[in-house]
């Protein structure tokens, strides 16, 4: 199943991105040097696997799932500018501004974001509802990045590190900076897939609960949790298990869903 996905996506995200040498060329690159340097397109495949969880088809979902990624590779090519984190590197290759120049990756993750707007509106089915959902997740995101430029102490004006941060802003941040865009491919694919509105929110439930744990996970890898390791630890089981229990009830095929939940524990990548 999970071949099936990415083939889908990897059609879908080559139909809306602009084609190579399309004027002006260096945009055109650099959006498709973003979108096309790696990663593990789980959000797409939690857009599609969604639809499919209400009962509708993959295929369904195909822009929606295009839509989420356009967003998410947005927000890489600006988190890495060097007035966010300077960053010269992204999955092992060097990040677009590094690559291509400020200005330009600034226009591309613009062009980017404008273009997921685009991708969702080629939905089959709740339009309105999809776009709303995306567009939800796009200012999430930015609240969220915006409070942990003011947990980190940087490039907001602040001084100094951040000597302790209260759970409530360490809860803010993770869900909206991380859960929200989990939150918005889950609900667009159940949207796309033709779910009723209880559908949706067990989906909902689930996104948010799976992109917690995504981000407690990050932190045992990159060994920066704001927690204790046997506090962050447990936080990724609970958030996980409560996501797999959020999946009871469905009218589809849970088990893409509940087999990415269960393999995004652990992982060493």
């Amino acid at each position: 199943m999970k071949e099936e996905f990415l083939a889908i996506i990897e059609r879908t995200l080559d139909e809306v991105l602009p084609k190579e040498g399309e004027r002006p060329a260096e945009l055109s690159e650099a959006m498709r040097y973003a979108v096309g340097t790696g990663g593990k397109r789980i959000r797409p495949l939690i857009c599609l696997a969604s639809a499919v969880a209400v009962g509708g088809k993959a295929e369904d979902a195909r822009y929606p799932a295009a839509a989420i990624e356009l967003l998410h590779n947005y927000t890489l090519v600006h988190d890495d500018l060097p007035a966010m984190d300077n960053d010269t590197e992204r999955r092992g290759k060097p990040s677009v501004w590094a690559k291509f120049g400020e200005g330009n990756a600034i226009l591309a993750g613009d062009a980017l974001q404008a273009l997921a707007f685009k991708a969702a509106a080629n939905a089959p089915r709740n339009v309105a509802e999809i776009v709303a959902a995306l567009g939800a997740a796009g200012v999430g995101v930015v609240q969220g990045q915006v409070e942990d430029l003011k947990r980190e102490g940087g490039t907001d004006g602040a001084s100094g590190g951040p000597a302790s941060v209260p759970v409530e802003v360490v809860d803010f941040v993770y869900t909206h900076k991380t859960a929200d865009l989990f939150v918005a491919a889950a609900a667009m694919g159940a949207l796309a897939g033709g779910g009723d509105a209880a559908s949706v929110e067990k989906l909902r439930t689930f996104a948010l609960n799976l992109g917690l744990a995504f981000q407690y996970e990050d932190d045992l890898l990159d060994g920066d949790s704001p927690f204790p390791k046997e506090k962050t630890e447990s936080l990724v089981h609970e958030t996980t298990a409560a996501a797999i229990a959020a999946l009871a009830g469905l009218p589809g095929d849970t088990s893409f869903l509940k087999s990415l939940s269960e393999k995004l524990v652990g992982r060493t990548v």
